[in-house]
């Protein structure tokens, strides 16, 4: 099972390590990352491997949302499953 999550926001010094962090202390596996940085705002796309995740899918999601609000970002996270259903033609 995968993942996909957002960070948008203003850059500052360390978004990335610290969603990797919250990422890498939940047990979710990073796949894939790209991000830019557009004039003074960020924005990144993760792709990660749920499946070894030690708390809950919902859990996860809320510390990547509060992590976010500490920061001024707005970090989201959306299962597979859901982005698939999302954007199914």
């Amino acid at each position: 099972m995968k993942a996909v999550i957002t960070v948008t926001g203003k850059d500052t010094v360390g978004i990335i390590a610290e969603v990797a962090g919250l990422c890498a202390k939940s047990g979710a596996n990073i796949l894939d990352i790209t991000q830019t940085v557009l004039d003074e705002y960020f924005a990144m796309i993760m792709l990660v491997n749920i499946e070894k995740l030690n708390v809950g899918f919902a859990e996860f999601s809320a510390e990547l949302a509060t992590l976010g609000k500490s920061r001024g970002l707005d970090i989201h996270a959306m299962h597979e499953d859901i982005f698939r259903t999302m954007h199914h033609i």
